[in-house]
């Protein structure tokens, strides 16, 4: 597996969001290198597709910062649909939308470009459940990329912003989360 630690699209985007993440941007940017690592990993490293993942992983849970709410989804979306349109527009909207709004779907995703929304969504499954859930990867694998790309306390930022977005109920905000985020 080709442990991704730098892409300049990452990077580029993070600069302008960085403001709105603020101390959370090291375990947020790693999250978005692990996730990275892996769907490219699950679709066989065929490169046309590292640009437009790069680009949405960038965008897809800054709603959380960026809008202050726990269903960051849309919000998500639309922060990475403006920054598409000043300085991306090349890359496919619907896919940049897509790789977003269903990272989280429980279920495999049907549609245009299901392939790589599907290869995303497995990923990010993969990192946010820190390897219970590994999709056909091995325990190996995962330890590699998690020992290049630590997590540097992102889960505990997850649950931090669950109780701060939700008047500081962290089980509330939890619950949240599952009802507004995750879909069938």
């Amino acid at each position: 597996m080709d442990i991704i630690q730098l892409d300049t699209v990452v990077e580029s985007e993070l600069a302008q969001l960085a403001p709105c993440v603020g101390a959370d941007l090291p375990g947020y940017r790693n999250h978005i290198y692990r996730v990275l690592t892996y769907a490219m990993h699950f679709m066989g490293g065929e490169a046309r597709w590292r640009r437009p993942f790069a680009f949405a992983l960038a965008y897809h849970d800054v709603g959380m910062w960026t809008d202050r709410t726990l269903a960051y989804l849309d919000p998500s979306a639309a922060q990475a649909e403006a920054a598409r349109r000043d300085h991306a527009p090349d890359l496919d909207a619907a896919l940049i939308h897509d790789l977003i709004v269903w990272h989280h779907k429980l279920t495999p995703f049907r549609g245009a470009n299901a392939a790589a929304v599907n290869a995303l969504r497995k990923a990010d499954w993969v990192d946010a459940s820190q390897g219970m859930i590994r999709k056909g990867l091995t325990r190996a694998q995962i330890a590699a990329v998690n020992a290049a790309l630590p997590v540097h306390g992102f889960p505990d930022t997850l649950m931090r912003l669950a109780g701060e977005l939700n008047h500081g109920h962290r089980t509330g905000g939890l619950l949240r989360v599952l009802h507004k985020v995750y879909r069938l």
